[in-house]
């Protein structure tokens, strides 16, 4: 019997497997550029298609616009011009984040990520405008990051439709939690999707998202990748079984009350993390590593090759 074709990789502008990159810092709190070049090497070398940089990951409340700007440049000089950057570029305030936006497109963006604007809770009308502008103020294509439990506004589906028409819109960074409007949106073929949650990585891709932006890719690039690349082979099971193996390590970097930039952090040793966040504590340090030394056994053991 012909076995069946492999399914076809959905549209993914930007690769489908990114990292949500750490910003690393020195001992005294500063931006250390040679770490932030040598860890993008290395995610990249292991497997990430893309970076995405300045996101919520990469504390982008807390550094400052040249900051952003030299983290940028930096990164690009250490993995070169084929693989895309995305700079996030995301504020409470539509003229600074043009601003930004027209900064990062001159320090070499390939893509912009805009967060919904947070705290004064527009309206849908007002969000599709803000979006619009920033669309307009530059020639780099934006992927629009939609997470109300950070923001406090959702991007309706409806207005992600309407968003669609824009030339330069071009996807969706989900973490709305709406597996049903996601595949509203997903089927109606014009935005490219990309998981936000990492314990939806699998769901939107099995339902034709392009991948995902992940923030545990900063400490298991490859692990992460396996599982896509099992679903692109055609092997929907072994893709679910892969994805279960992430899932202890997930869980406590993502869902444990602390961000997900302190569990990175406590993990690479990047470095401190900015105030107000504060370090993990040995205990809940102590649970991560434990979990991601058990994540890294069952890589050496060969689990994570077919």
């Amino acid at each position: 019997m012909t076995p069946p074709e492999a399914p076809a990789t959905p549209a993914a502008p930007f690769g489908r497997a990114l990292c949500a990159m750490i910003t690393p810092f020195t001992a005294d709190g500063e931006l250390d550029l040679d770490a932030a070049g040598t860890h993008a090497a290395g995610l990249v070398a292991d497997g990430c298609d893309g970076l995405v940089l300045s996101g919520t990951t990469g504390e982008s409340p807390t550094t400052t616009d040249a900051e952003k700007t030299a983290l940028l440049r930096a990164v690009r000089e250490a993995v070169g011009a084929s693989v895309p950057l995305v700079a996030g570029v995301g504020s409470a305030d539509t003229r600074h984040t043009v601003d930004l936006a027209r900064q990062a497109e001159r320090a070499g963006a390939d893509g912009l990520l805009v967060v919904t604007p947070y705290y004064s809770r527009p309206p849908q009308p007002a969000v599709e405008a803000h979006f619009r502008r920033i669309a307009d103020a530059t020639g780099v294509p934006l992927m629009l990051y939609d997470i109300p439990g950070r923001t406090g506004t959702r991007i309706e589906p409806e207005t992600l439709l309407r968003l669609a028409d824009h030339p330069r819109i071009v996807a969706v960074k989900d973490c709305a939690y709406d597996l049903l409007g996601s595949t509203k949106v997903i089927g109606a073929g014009s935005l490219s999707y990309y998981s936000g949650c990492e314990e939806l990585n699998l769901p939107l891709y099995a339902v034709g998202a392009a991948g995902y932006v992940s923030t545990v890719a900063n400490v298991a690039p490859r692990q992460l990748r396996a599982v896509l690349d099992a679903f692109d082979a055609g092997d929907t099971a072994e893709a679910a079984r892969l994805n279960r193996l992430t899932v202890p390590l997930a869980e406590l970097m993502m869902s444990s009350g602390l961000p997900g930039t302190v569990t990175a952090k406590a993990l690479l040793g990047a470095g401190p993390v900015r105030e107000p966040l504060q370090p993990a504590g040995r205990e809940a340090a102590d649970g991560l590593r434990k979990a991601y030394e058990e994540l890294l056994a069952a890589t050496r053991q060969g689990v994570f090759l077919k």
